[in-house]
Parts: structure tokens; C-alpha cells; sequence
């Protein structure tokens, strides 16, 4: 197949506001303000811009870092970009990202390993399930995403083995076993979490990991390592396969799917198996909390948005040593984002998944999720981020009071409230996070914020009553008399000190 699509060249990217444009133009351009696509398109395109960034680009300490700023990478990934630009074919003979010695591996349709999309027999419920023909952008962008986000499931085609003698594509009585999930979603779906700026370019050089911060780290043996598309490993366990389970580059682009783009769907086969957060390995973007018995990561949970992570996420705030959750992206670059631009933003995106019997899929309640909270430099610190706390703590227990409440109240009718309650503190959960990035703001010691924050006060109580009355009704005598009895009292939170 004749060398074409070059994504340095074509428009394939999806940017907010401008449509589809190519590698070249992100890097040309400053007025991109951010990406598109849905959430695990934008962690996936995300990767690789960072990618391209820390091989063009990687600073030796904090010093070069700042010396370089956003204009100078965006100047040296458009120079390596040209160094590199036979490599960034869709088709051709070293097609992007792709294993061309993976023909043998039976096809599978595009929708076949989109979690958005049915196929075979499973129902249609709306059109954006339906199955789509996708031009040579769209097959760029599933490409990419199958990297690091593919499902675990039979869809591969794990009787190709291209290393000799390796065993992880079989099971126990040597037959092909069904695909490992890729390492950036894990058992149920894994939230990363990344520093966002102004504009594209402004954001790549906030996450940009410097020497200094990888060997801090003591994650990545190899360092940053070498990008897949200058050295493509030739097996599931080759010497580059090895490099790349130890590298940064190799959790930016794990390689976990080996594909090769077909007419009517993709040869599709396991690929790298990379170690899991339980063996000490992670994306910088995820957040993993290491100090118990046994690790645990913050999965994504469609009922409770990203945003009320926001304190987990900067617990290190008030840590004397590592403990908690720890996102490196965020630790990393917070302090040096304080110091370099005005405002930024923390984006935390991913997607829910289920399993059964080694099959992911996505159904129910399973859903993309996403939230973007900015952050003014001037006041981030301990104080801050001790108000902020207790202001997500009286929530919390706001929203714990409701639920007593709702069920108190269908209790006293003889009915089970069960199922009723945790709607009821959802919509509470809904209408607080139209609100929650003016508390963030008002989180100063400032006696104006402090005003603001009453002000918040009264309007989250109001919340609560809102939620109470759309889940229990007071049409009926008896239906009055226990929804006067058991309405929420906010009294004590709205006397507290804001």
C-alpha cells in the first residue's frame, strides 16, 4: 500500500471551535484552545502530543523547562516532526503505529472495538450506537485511542504470536486467551488526570516531565525511552517491547493492541502486556494511593463526578510525606504551573467500564466522564486548600443527611426508599456542581470571599430542599406529615463558620 495520509499533514485532530486539524497546525498555531472528541479521545490525543513533546523536547530540570516555554517546544516539535515525517503514515510500509507482520490476525469491524458502539446482536438503543463508515481521520483516531484504552474480550485474535515461545497470549491449557484490558482503562476504568492551560501548546509544556522529575519518580528505568513510531517493537516481548513496559514513553503509547488497518476493519491482536498499578507501574495521569495494604486507584464513577475529587487529588497540600492518592501529573506540574502562568486548570476525564468472564463492555450506568475545575495561582496553598476541604466535607455530610432523610420519609409510609435515595443525592450532587468552580474561587481568606461563601451556603441548603421535594412528594395527608417531619434541617451547616 502506497505511502499516504500523513497525519503531519492532514487534518484529522478534532480541536474545540475549529473542527479537524493536523499535527503540523497544532503545533504552528497558539489559538487552539483545547481538544475534542469525547473524553477517551481527548487522554489519547493528549498522549500522544506529549509524546511528540518529551522526544522532541525533554528538558534536563526546571531551569531548561522554563527557558524553553510554550512557543520554543511547539518550535522544536515542528522541527522534530519534519526530522521524523516518513513515520507518521496511516499507509504504506512502516504505517503509523501499526504491525504490519499482524495481517494474519483475523479482522474485526471499527465498531467491534469502540465501547460506544453495538454490533452483533447487542440492541440499539439510540444512533449514537450505530455503527459508521469512517474516513482515514476517523481510523487515525480509533487507532490511537486502542492504544492504551482497548477492552479486554475475545475481539482479539491472540492465536498470532509474533515473539517466539511467549506464553501470554495463551492460557492455561495452551489454547489463545481473550485480550487483557489496555493499561490507561484497567479492571473498571482508570480517571487520569492532566494540567490544562490556556491553549494546547501551553498545556503540553505544563504536563511536560522533565529528566530531573522522571528520576524523582523512580518509576521508569528507562527513562523517557524511545517513541514507538521511531523504533516499532517487532514482538510481544522483543527488546523494544521490554524498553517500552519500563519507559515513559511506553505508558504514553503502551502499544497493548497490535493492529494493522484493512479495508472493511483491523487486524487486531493482544499486543504489549504492560505491568498494572498492583506492580508498581502507572500513567503519570493516573492516581494511585500506595499507602495501605493494598494499592488503590481512583476509577472513573459516572454518579460521582471527577470534580469531587478535586481534594483527593491535591491532598499532598497537606501531607509532610507521600500518602494518599498521587497523581504525578498533577503533583509534578502544580508548583511550577503556580509559577509560570496566572491560571490553569486540573481536566479529569475517563471511562467507566464492566466486566464479566474477561469480557469489558460498557452498559447501564457505565458512561464518559469529565471536569475541568481552573485554578487561580495567586491563591493556591495550604490555607486555600484547607477551606476548600472543609467546604467538600460539610457537603458531604449535607448530602449524607439528605439521604437519611429520603429514606426516613419513605419509611414512615411503609415503603422502601432504597433505590430512591441515591437519586436524591445525585440531583444534590448535580445542582452543587454548577457552583462548585465559584467556591473553588471563593476559597480565600479574603472577608469578601468569605461573604461569597455564605452566600454559597445558603444556595447548597437550598439544594438540599430542592432534592428532598422532587423525591418526595407531599400530595396526600400522610405523604404531608412525613415530609414536614423528615425535611432536611439545615440550620447548623448555614451557622457554621463559611
Amino acid at each position: 500500500m502506497e505511502n499516504r495520509f500523513n497525519l503531519i499533514d492532514e487534518p484529522w485532530i478534532p480541536v474545540a471551535d475549529h473542527g479537524r486539524v493536523s499535527l503540523k497546525q497544532i503545533f504552528s498555531n497558539s489559538e487552539y484552545r483545547s481538544l475534542g472528541g469525547n473524553p477517551v479521545q481527548k487522554i489519547a490525543l493528549l498522549k500522544l502530543l506529549l509524546a511528540i513533546a518529551q522526544a522532541a523536547a525533554t528538558p534536563k530540570n526546571e531551569t531548561e523547562w522554563k527557558e524553553l516555554g510554550a512557543k520554543g517546544l511547539a518550535d522544536r516539535c515542528l522541527a522534530y516532526l519534519a526530522k521524523w515525517h516518513d513515520r507518521f503514515y496511516l499507509y504504506g510500509d512502516k504505517p503509523f503505529m501499526q504491525m504490519p507482520a499482524i495481517r494474519a490476525a483475523r479482522v474485526q469491524p471499527y465498531g467491534a472495538v469502540l465501547p460506544e458502539v453495538s454490533t452483533g446482536n447487542t440492541t440499539v438503543l439510540s444512533q449514537v450506537q450505530v455503527q459508521r463508515v469512517l474516513d482515514d481521520g476517523g481510523k487515525a483516531l480509533l487507532l490511537l485511542t486502542q492504544m492504551g484504552f482497548a477492552l479486554s474480550g475475545k475481539k482479539t485474535d491472540n492465536s498470532v504470536v509474533l515473539t517466539p515461545d511467549y506464553t501470554g497470549k495463551r492460557n492455561d491449557k495452551g489454547k489463545p486467551s481473550t485480550g487483557k484490558p489496555g493499561p490507561s482503562v484497567g479492571h473498571m476504568g482508570l480517571l487520569h488526570n492532566f494540567l490544562i492551560g490556556k491553549d494546547i501548546q501551553q498545556t503540553l509544556w505544563l504536563n511536560l516531565f522533565t529528566v530531573q522529575q522522571l528520576g524523582q519518580m523512580n518509576l521508569y528505568s528507562e527513562g523517557v525511552g524511545c517513541a514507538p513510531w521511531e523504533w516499532m517493537p517487532e514482538g510481544e516481548d522483543c527488546d523494544q517491547a521490554r524498553r517500552l513496559k519500563s519507559s515513559l514513553m511506553g505508558r504514553l503509547l503502551p502499544v497493548s493492541r497490535f493492529c494493522l488497518i484493512a479495508e472493511d476493519g483491523l487486524h487486531y491482536s493482544e499486543g504489549i502486556a504492560h505491568a498494572s498499578y498492583k506492580e508498581g507501574m502507572v500513567d503519570p495521569s493516573m492516581a494511585v494511593n500506595y499507602s495501605g495494604k493494598e494499592p488503590k486507584a481512583l476509577w472513573v464513577d459516572p454518579e460521582k463526578r471527577p470534580w469531587r475529587e478535586l481534594t483527593a487529588l491535591l491532598g499532598f497540600f497537606e501531607q509532610s510525606d507521600v500518602q494518599g492518592f498521587q497523581s504525578w501529573q498533577v503533583r509534578s506540574g502544580l508548583d511550577r504551573a503556580c509559577h509560570s502562568v496566572e491560571a490553569f486548570a486540573i481536566w479529569s476525564a475517563g471511562l467507566r467500564v464492566s466486566s464479566n468472564a474477561g469480557e469489558q463492555y460498557a452498559s447501564g450506568s457505565d458512561d464518559f466522564v469529565e471536569s475541568q475545575v481552573w485554578l487561580n495561582s495567586e491563591i493556591l496553598g495550604g490555607i486555600w486548600f484547607s477551606q476548600l476541604k472543609h467546604e467538600m466535607d460539610t457537603l458531604n455530610d449535607l448530602a449524607k443527611n439528605l439521604f437519611g432523610r429520603v429514606q426516613a420519609y419513605f419509611k414512615a409510609q411503609t415503603v422502601d426508599g432504597g433505590k430512591i435515595a441515591p437519586r436524591a443525592t445525585q440531583l444534590f450532587w448535580q445542582l452543587c456542581e454548577r457552583d462548585f468552580q465559584d467556591l473553588v474561587d471563593q476559597c480565600a481568606q479574603a472577608e469578601e470571599a468569605a461573604l461569597q461563601r455564605r452566600n454559597l451556603r445558603r444556595r447548597f441548603a437550598s439544594y438540599i430542599h430542592q432534592a428532598y421535594d422532587t423525591f418526595c412528594p407531599r400530595d396526600t395527608a400522610r405523604q404531608l406529615d412525613a415530609w414536614a417531619s423528615c425535611r432536611p434541617n439545615n440550620s447548623k451547616y448555614l451557622k457554621q463558620e463559611a
